[in-house]
């Protein structure tokens, strides 16, 4: 088959198949680097499909941390606003405890006093 491709070039001079064969050769050298800027090109979309494809997984993550955060918001909020409301409830009651005991304390004051005067 080689000779068939060949055989076009006869009776042309050594310039011209000195030429014609440069030539062949600069195809041959452009089909090999056109073939590798191919596959680079190959490479580098299956590189860039894989890079969009994280940034898509980075947004999904980031759009679900963001949900936790604002619910985990609301529920240190509600935390905060239960631990007020017990923390006043405390107050209320341990105002309540101060009172009754102070009531108590001037309960068994009468009571001493009264027992002396029944001692006497």
């Amino acid at each position: 088959m080689s000779w068939a491709v060949e055989e076009w070039k006869e009776g042309l001079s050594p310039r011209v198949c000195q030429k014609i064969h440069k030539l062949e050769s600069q195809v041959d050298k452009l089909k090999k680097e056109s073939q590798q800027r191919q596959f680079q090109l190959e490479y580098s979309k299956v590189a860039l499909q894989k890079q969009k494809q994280k940034v898509e997984n980075e947004k999904n993550e980031a759009a679900t941390l963001k949900r936790e955060s604002r619910s985990l918001m609301e529920l240190c909020d509600s935390l905060e606003k239960a631990k007020q409301k017990i923390s006043n409830d405390l107050q209320v009651k341990e105002s309540q405890v101060n009172i009754q005991s102070g009531q108590l304390n001037s309960s068994k004051k009468i009571i001493k006093r009264l027992e002396r005067e029944l001692k006497r």
